[in-house]
């Protein structure tokens, strides 16, 4: 019986690991999982069997496919991206010590959920292959073409060539050197009409580095304190908007609360205060509240 345990559990780390959204080679599940590589094998027949989708692969390199029969329903149940990790731990943790189930859940949920290792989410079918060959780039060091990428900031549509090397949570977006304007930005995924996985090798790798991110999901090169003053509601709303920011918010007084933490910038907090301009008092810096001001007049002067 614990044998059988011990397998069931080994199938479903495997399972994980080939459904995280990267290919995998024989070797390395050989080497991860401490098993040898015709093992690895049985492993990956065995899901066949199961009736999930495996493609015979060209490049030596192993997934399960996203239309296999029931993969939405046991990836959404098996990921977790950063923040839905970060409330479940805290909802574990905030059970009693006492209280004897906690132990074994939490050691459960740790041996079945690898942070490091598994990807965030699994990665809608529509943008499936520009983050597949994403991977692929970053894993062989070449740089790419990010076809048809359309700006923000310009609201263009224009060829990127740029060196990729890491995603952020969820795979939003990713992380690149960028060889035309010489720094390392994010691009949105869903922003990249497809990718070119050029031969060229990087030239810059000692400059990519990425930046600090902020609760509000906003990255900069320099981040500065903002402290607010909370009504129960503005709490409570934050909290469950951007779960990161409990960590940094204190009782003042009773029905009050208050928030200090290092922004990116004030884009993101901003648009937060607008939301809930009655029931947030800005406690510091004053270019904050500049930026409100000025952000109000600008809507006060485009409607009227």
């Amino acid at each position: 019986m614990i044998k059988e345990q011990h397998k069931l559990g080994r199938l479903l780390e495997i399972m994980i690991y080939l459904s995280s959204g990267i290919r995998r080679s024989l070797h390395e599940l050989s080497e991860r999982f401490e098993i040898s590589e015709r093992t690895a094998f049985r492993y990956i027949q065995t899901f066949r069997d199961a009736g999930f989708i495996i493609p015979k692969p060209h490049d030596g390199l192993y997934q399960i496919d996203k239309s296999s029969p029931y993969f939405k329903e046991i990836s959404e149940l098996l990921h977790f991206s950063k923040e839905e990790a970060f409330i479940l731990q805290r909802a574990i943790h905030s059970i009693s010590d006492e209280n004897l189930l906690k132990q074994k859940l939490v050691a459960k949920l740790y041996a079945l959920y690898d942070f490091d290792r598994v990807a965030d989410t699994i990665v809608k079918q529509e943008y499936s292959e520009n983050i597949h060959q994403l991977m692929r780039a970053i894993r062989e060091k070449r740089k790419v073409i990010l076809k048809g990428y359309l700006s923000a900031n310009s609201n263009e549509e224009k060829d990127r060539l740029v060196e990729p090397f890491e995603f952020t949570t969820n795979y939003v977006s990713i992380w690149a050197y960028d060889t035309e304007d010489g720094i390392c930005k994010t691009f949105k995924n869903t922003r990249i009409a497809s990718v070119v996985v050029l031969d060229e090798p990087w030239c810059d790798e000692s400059r990519h580095a990425t930046l600090p991110m902020d609760v509000f999901r906003i990255n900069a090169p320099e981040q500065q304190w903002v402290e607010l003053e909370l009504s129960i509601r503005a709490g409570e709303l934050l909290k469950e908007e951007y779960p990161l920011s409990e960590g940094y918010i204190t009782e003042l007084a009773e029905g009050r609360f208050r928030f200090a933490a290092p922004v990116s910038g004030f884009e993101g907090v901003g648009r937060f205060i607008m939301g809930l301009a009655s029931e947030i008092r800005v406690l510091s810096p004053p270019g904050l509240k500049e930026f409100i001001q000025n952000k109000a007049k600008k809507i006060s002067t485009d409607i009227s």
